[in-house]
């Protein structure tokens, strides 16, 4: 199976995305397909010994759309001074138009020239006319509407489609009748009516694009974070050149006030940076040699030259909006509901329009009454609010959660985060920031404390957990040389391996000891660091224990308040850690975790998330991303707090790219208030038809209640647009506050 992403023109509603939805998924060798209308994406999977690029852009053209190839970029297409003019143009048509066929019912000064009583011929050819203008004006609509009949997926555009055709096909028959001298048919064309239906179609349309490239604009700005240009060092020669001339290993430089252009490793030089938007850190971070740099951060205050390491689409920011796309590709449960009640919403539409049409001319009421009730009900019953409730919520509030340092993968996150009622923390990295440092030696071997550290710390950088970090730390404030090591192994869950000197050395914790069998008698020893809230390590040479470290760490700085604000909100918090009993209860008390897993290996914390989920709980576990992942894997949301630099290997559904605890609580909140915000979009669409077609049909006509089709297409504008608002309104949604 492969998966391709295509950039689609020609998508201009809702009914265009799902009409071209479901017809990319009723071809052979295609297993999904999924349609982004506001994106204007398809991302599809599919059988590559059965298809290719080529084919499937076929599929696309075959429904009355054009791929524009693979998707690249974020394309915010403005309204252009033309398309202003042109709607500007068939607005004020439509009015003079309005004016002149209905000019004479309200009384309204009458241009003797197109007159209906006293110059038929010149009245019914300048409507005819005007009408063909607004046909050519709203060719896309009639040619989507007869391609989705023809592909049995009829959607809003056929509803629109043929009411339109049918209004105008009528007044054509009235027109000869007309010429044959039944002057008295003038006053039975629907003209008009045909023209009015494209114009308020298209005025809806116009303004959901208006709105849709808003809802583009937060995931555009991460794009527009990194520079245009960079200076590259080739020769021992500066050179101005744009982004796409960068190549992996070129020396780029970077001077005080500038950003950086990709992500990169400095070589030469050291200075203070910006990388708020990735890590939400406010305060500038001190870089020196060896220390990474990430594309889009600003240089401070100094001269640096880097090398670069990920360029283009391998880049972190790429990473990110990659991210965020896909996930907007992706739908939610919610929204398939939607889409299924659609698929039969429309079908079930024409039924009753036919049905309507048939009642009124078997009782006898008139042709002129039929048909223009049968245009009525088409009309006002288009789904294209429908359509849209679900994904305009879905996309802003994406937009929303990117733009906060919150990536999530998938559209059902946002719908499934509200349904939380239990988070798992591990301990190291995600309740603290994982900046360890050694607290206490417990030395009961013969080196000293400087040599026991150096073998330990050259050992430990070679595992990528944080606790080497604080040992390798210690080997370069006191600028002390590593050992060469060999036979390096990390012994998942446990500890490490290593040799140094034909000398092998066990490091890790008290588990590490059962292992390999080796007798622990220095339980007292391990108490004393463990009340004092260290991680301990044990050190260990030819199953002899040569000492002790504790090392402990800082907790997050808004840890105790996001803890807080979930226990009153009745989520249950866990922490689960591989580290001793003692430590992380000490911890977890500290913070107002009551229920601590301790003691436990990768393996088993997965074994503990299933079990939470078997005792109905749905579950959310915070972790590090990749030490935690096979737990990560078996929650039901895993959440990653993430530098920014690794986003690309990372296997949780959500990125906390800003190491912020309270992006929980705001993850949580946008996902309560969209599907609030979809559900009262659902219920206004479906409200406002079952509401309406009643009217259409006419059964409230006895009250003196009834539409024509040109009131039912206004109405179905006013439906959209209410939606289109209520969606817009989660952008308002308040975000970064831990109370939020």
């Amino acid at each position: 199976m492969k998966k391709i992403n295509l950039s689609i023109d020609g998508m201009t509603c809702s009914a265009c995305s799902n009409g071209l939805e479901k017809y990319l998924n009723k071809q052979k060798g295609i297993f999904n397909a999924t349609v982004n209308l506001v994106m204007a994406t398809a991302t599809i999977e599919y059988d590559e010994n059965l298809l290719n690029q080529e084919s499937i852009e076929k599929f696309v053209q075959e429904a009355g759309f054009k791929s524009l190839g693979e998707f690249k970029e974020i394309k915010i297409e403005k309204k252009t001074q033309k398309e202003k003019i042109k709607f500007i143009f068939f607005s004020i048509l439509a009015i003079v138009l309005m004016y002149i066929s209905m000019g004479h019912m309200l009384n309204l000064p009458i241009i003797s020239f197109v007159d209906p009583h006293s110059n038929p011929i010149n009245y019914m050819i300048v409507l005819f006319l005007l009408t063909i203008c607004f046909l050519i004006y709203g060719f896309d609509i009639l040619k989507n509407g007869y391609k989705n009949l023809i592909h049995k997926t009829p959607n809003m555009d056929t509803l629109v489609s043929i009411g339109v055709i049918s209004s105008f096909g009528y007044s054509i028959f009235n027109m000869f009748n007309v010429f044959l001298g039944n002057h008295h048919q003038v006053m039975n064309l629907y003209f008009e009516s045909s023209a009015i239906v494209i114009y308020f179609v298209k005025l809806g349309r116009y303004i959901d694009g208006i709105s849709k490239d808003k809802t583009k604009e937060a995931i555009q700005k991460l794009v527009k974070i990194t520079p245009n240009t960079a200076v590259v060092k080739r020769d021992g020669v500066e050179k101005t050149v744009t982004l796409d001339e960068i190549n992996k290993g070129d020396i780029l430089v970077s001077k005080a006030g500038e950003k950086i252009a990709v992500d990169g490793e400095i070589i030469l030089g050291k200075a203070h940076f910006d990388e708020s938007f990735i890590t939400g850190e406010s305060k500038p971070i001190s870089k020196e040699i060896g220390n990474k740099v990430i594309a889009g951060s600003m240089n401070y205050d100094g001269y640096i030259e880097y090398k670069a390491e990920r360029i283009g689409k391998e880049s972190t920011i790429s990473e990110i909006v990659k991210l965020v796309i896909e996930a907007s590709n992706t739908k939610a449960p919610i929204s398939k509901v939607a889409d299924k009640v659609s698929g039969y919403f429309v079908p079930s539409v024409i039924v009753i329009a036919i049905i309507t049409f048939l009642f009124y001319l078997l009782t006898g009421q008139g042709f002129e009454i039929a048909i223009t009730s049968f245009i009525t009900v088409l009309v006002v019953a288009c789904p294209c609010s429908l359509g849209l409730a679900t994904p305009l919520a879905v996309v802003v509030s994406e937009g929303l959660c990117a733009s906060n340092g919150i990536l999530v993968k998938k559209s059902e996150i946002l719908e499934n985060a509200q349904k939380v009622n239990t988070i798992v923390f591990d301990k190291t990295g995600t309740l603290t920031y994982g900046k360890l440092k050694i607290a206490e030696v417990l030395n009961y071997s013969k080196m000293s404390d400087k040599e026991l550290l150096s073998l330990i710390g050259s050992i430990e950088s070679k595992s990528t957990h944080p606790i080497g970090k604080a040992f390798t730390d210690y080997i370069e404030q006191n600028e002390m040389q590593f050992l060469e090591v060999k036979e390096f192994e990390n012994v998942a869950g446990y500890g490490i391996i290593g040799k140094i000197e034909n000398e092998k050395f066990i490091l890790g914790n008290s588990k590490i000891l059962e292992k390999y069998e080796i007798k622990n008698n220095c339980l007292e020893d391990e108490k004393k660091l463990a009340e004092n809230g260290n991680s301990i390590i044990y050190v260990v040479k030819d199953k002899e224990i040569l000492a002790l470290i504790g090392v402990n760490d800082i907790l997050r700085d808004n840890v105790k308040e996001v803890i807080s604000i979930l226990n009153q909100n009745k989520i249950e918090t866990i922490m689960l850690t591989g580290d001793n009993k003692q430590t992380a209860e000490k911890i977890a008390e500290s913070v107002g975790i009551t229920k601590v897993i301790s003691d436990v290996v990768p393996s088993e914390k997965a074994k503990t998330i299933k079990d939470l989920k078997q005792d109905g709980k749905y579950v959310m576990m915070c972790g590090d991303g990749i030490n935690d992942s096979p737990a990560l894997a078996s929650c039901d949301i895993g959440v990653s707090i993430n530098s920014g630099t690794d986003i690309a290997m990372d296997s949780s559904d959500v990125i906390l790219t800003k190491n912020d605890l309270g992006s929980i609580l705001d993850l949580i909140n946008i996902s309560k208030k969209t599907i609030r915000n979809i559900k009262q979009n659902l219920f206004w669409a479906f409200f406002y038809n079952v509401l309406m077609i009643p009217i259409a049909i006419g059964l409230l006509k006895p009250i003196g209640i009834s539409i024509n089709p040109m009131i039912a297409s206004l109405a179905m504008v006013f439906s959209s647009i209410t939606v289109i608002l209520n969606a817009l309104r989660l952008r308002r949604i308040h975000v970064n506050k831990s109370s939020s």
